[in-house]
């Protein structure tokens, strides 16, 4: 893990696009603070730059540098969450305009999982985590169900986990409002 972590590191770094495992399915992450990197993930996934991307962080101390205002509750929901979850809040700012909903919206989750918990720490910024297919198709939910344009499309493939068969899901999904008021998008 160790060598894959320093390769992922230095290559989101330079401004490249990994292909990486994640605390749900494998996800397509780059810098997402980075415009360029970002644009790229939408070229490979062919997905429309309208529709917004989320980004994980290691630490929810660290959302209010991203959001700019993080209602209380939200703390309360990560803090009771038992599977992982994303929150879309108002107002993103500090990360890529492209990355964001034409709102100003921005998904984020705090990742528990191992590898990219310390892919967000040795990076020191949030990282976008989408789906490993192109928009339209299924979710991959192991590495042997990624398709090879999208393996070769990537500046990287990490190793780690990709003999992992254990089948994943996608996060729950909330919609937060500055005023604590939420939805569930997906549970």
């Amino acid at each position: 893990m160790e060598d894959d972590l320093r390769e992922a590191i230095k290559i989101l770094k330079a401004g490249g696009v990994i292909l990486y495992p994640t605390d749900t399915i494998w996800g397509i992450g780059c810098d997402a603070t980075n415009e360029a990197a970002v644009a790229r993930v939408y070229d490979i996934k062919q997905r429309a730059e309208s529709k917004a991307m989320l980004v994980l962080l290691d630490d929810e101390n660290r959302l209010e540098r991203y959001v700019d205002e993080v209602p209380e509750v939200a703390y309360n929901l990560i803090e009771v969450a038992v599977k992982p979850l994303t929150i879309i809040y108002d107002r993103a700012r500090n990360l890529a305009r492209n990355l964001l909903a034409d709102d100003g919206s921005v998904g984020i989750r705090i990742t528990r999982e191992a590898f990219s918990l310390r892919l967000c720490r040795g990076l020191r910024r949030p990282i976008v985590s989408t789906s490993a297919n192109i928009s339209g198709q299924p979710s991959p939910t192991t590495f042997d169900q990624i398709s090879d344009d999208i393996k070769n499309a990537v500046d990287y493939v990490v190793k780690y986990r990709q003999d992992d068969r254990t089948e994943s899901a996608p996060s729950s999904v909330i919609k937060l409002g500055s005023d604590g008021c939420f939805k569930i998008l997906r549970n």
